[in-house]
């Protein structure tokens, strides 16, 4: 990068970009939250609400908080009536992001180790600011002239979301009834044709959290993150017809395209930790390091837990 104070501001730029909710759409309080069964399991925003009103059978509306007719009991009856809503919404093209409808569901929790409520089509879980856990490997190489090298890969321009952009080598979403080592083994399999005798190379590096927001709704993110160790006559391959195409970079170089307009936002935070960890990104070259390292870490796991909402005069804790 070319002067310290342009790295400096650009890098600071990025970490709201992937975190503008958080730092600002949350404060502003026009979302809801989102109660199932007693618990807080996201926020919708007021566009969504607007839309919401006409199911009434399914979603309550009180004070200041909207929650799901206690009357569905259980699991498969309160995933069938959101599907219902759903693909209702989607047939009438109410919300742009259920074009994206996946036919592969996320189970919505009120916490990560906590019973699952319901599931929900992976497009719209945006729609109600469901807390999304993903997995992502960062394949590098120690090449002996160019030093650490990271493994990108291009999204098809096909793709239903971010086509044609700049990603991680791999990467994707924790689908209902698989775990999260499973879904490393998985994708690396499917997007990258990585062979089992290569994974057992592979390092758990902890976990990035975010909460972001576009057009298409609310996406409080936390992603599982891991680092892939490859030889060097290794060359990814994709299986799924998702990755346009790969391409290894010199870490230095790994972080300019980061930082540019072609890679996908909701991924720089995993590369941006995968260079801290490595050294690339350290206190002595990013004086904002502390506020950086803080914002690929936002406390998704306690945020909805500390929400409240007034229900028939009463408090709704979560």
């Amino acid at each position: 990068m070319a002067g310290k104070d342009i790295s400096v501001s650009r890098l600071l730029k990025l970490a709201h970009q992937f975190n503008c909710f958080y730092l600002s759409g949350l404060q502003s309080g026009n979302s809801w939250p989102f109660i199932v069964a007693g618990r807080q399991v996201g926020l919708i925003r007021p566009d969504v609400l607007s839309k919401l009103s006409k199911y009434p059978e399914v979603f309550n509306f009180q004070t200041n908080c909207v929650t799901l007719n206690p009357a569905f009991r259980d699991y498969a009856e309160r995933s069938a009536k959101i599907e219902e809503v759903l693909k209702e919404c989607r047939a009438q093209g109410t919300f742009i992001t259920l074009k994206g409808w996946r036919d592969e569901c996320y189970e919505v929790r009120a916490g990560f180790s906590s019973e699952p409520l319901f599931k929900m089509d992976r497009s719209a879980t945006c729609l109600f600011g469901i807390c999304n856990y993903g997995v992502d490997i960062n394949g590098y190489v120690m090449d002996p002239e160019k030093g650490l090298c990271i493994w990108l890969q291009r999204r098809s321009p096909t793709k239903q979301t971010w086509p044609g952009r700049w990603d991680n080598m791999v990467g994707g979403g924790l689908s209902v009834g698989y775990g999260v080592l499973e879904t490393a083994h998985k994708e690396a399999e499917e997007e990258a044709s990585i062979p089992p005798e290569l994974m057992t190379k592979l390092r758990s590096g902890g976990s990035v959290s975010f909460f972001f927001e576009s057009e298409r709704g609310l996406f409080p993110n936390t992603e599982f993150v891991f680092d892939l160790e490859l030889p060097i006559n290794f060359i990814p391959k994709n299986n799924d017809g998702e990755v346009e195409k790969f391409e290894l970079l010199p870490a230095k170089e790994a972080l300019v395209r980061v930082l540019s307009t072609e890679f996908k936002t909701t991924s720089c935070p995993v590369v941006l930790d995968f260079l801290i960890r490595h050294g690339i990104i350290t206190p002595d070259n990013e004086p904002h390091f502390p506020e950086l390292v803080e914002l690929l870490h936002v406390p998704l796991q306690s945020l909805y837990r500390v929400r409240s909402c007034t229900e028939n005069g009463d408090v709704c804790t979560t």
